[in-house]
């Protein structure tokens, strides 16, 4: 699967400056509507789900780990609960890790995997920030935009932005949104993702919230819709569950 617009690729020798321009030419060019062809109710990672399997969309989880100097880099692709390819790649790390430029430190390494993808997944799911992002152009829609694929950014932590309410204790399925502040290049008030409790203890409610928000493609709405019907049970969406894993993997292999 090669990039749909090469102009927005990350690039690392950028200076800081070129860098944030360049995100706020992404932002500019995403899109934070719902813009796909797959029927919402089909995105499913439950067995028993009534939604036949030539109906359900292909989805694609990426994550990554790190070997030195390397990022390793793993994109898995599955219709419901069959996975249908799996693709990684090992390249070499530009840059150290700078909040708010992590796609260009990693866009690159991710871009690389998904060169050796043969499927076209119709959704991605990417272990980041999506809208959520002082620029409104995280690794999510950073790749979004340049792959040209709906996609949505799954972030364990807050990068920016104001939840409506309070996080704490919250029980499983709660959901709030994440609204622009004055870290954000979006007017105050503006809903850039959504707070998700996707698990929780009932004895004793210590799980944070997941941080999701659009890449591209997906509005905030049904962003948070789509992860909520692929976490089956786990704080985490199953694709990306099963990129890290693939990713561990690839590492372990390297390593020996």
């Amino acid at each position: 699967m090669r990039p749909a617009r090469p102009e927005f690729a990350p690039d690392p020798t950028l200076s800081r400056e070129e860098m944030e321009q360049l995100q706020r030419d992404i932002a500019d060019a995403a899109r934070f509507e719902d813009e796909f062809d797959f029927d919402p109710a089909a995105v499913s990672t439950a067995e028993s789900t009534l939604v036949p399997r030539e109906d359900r969309p292909l989805v694609a989880g990426v994550d990554q780990a790190f070997l030195d100097e390397k990022a390793v880099s793993a994109v898995v692709v599955a219709r419901g609960t069959e996975v249908v390819e799996r693709a990684f790649s090992v390249s070499d790390l530009s840059i150290p890790y700078i909040p708010g430029l992590l796609s260009f430190r990693e866009g690159g390494p991710i871009l690389d995997a998904f060169e050796s993808l043969e499927t076209e997944p119709d959704f991605v799911v990417f272990d980041g920030s999506g809208r959520i992002h002082f620029r409104q152009a995280g690794l999510a829609t950073h790749m979004g935009v340049v792959l040209d694929v709906p996609s949505v950014g799954v972030a364990k932590g807050l990068l920016c932005g104001t939840p409506r309410e309070s996080v704490e204790g919250r029980p499983e399925g709660w959901r709030t949104p994440v609204e622009a502040n004055g870290r954000v290049d979006a007017l105050d008030g503006t809903v850039i993702g959504y707070a998700f409790q996707s698990r929780q203890y009932a004895s004793s409610r210590k799980i944070n919230p997941l941080y999701v928000s659009p890449g591209h493609r997906v509005s905030a709405e049904t962003t948070v819709d789509l992860v909520e019907r692929l976490c089956g049970g786990y704080k985490l969406p199953e694709p990306t569950r099963l990129a890290d894993a693939y990713a561990d993997e690839v590492k372990r292999e390297y390593r020996e």
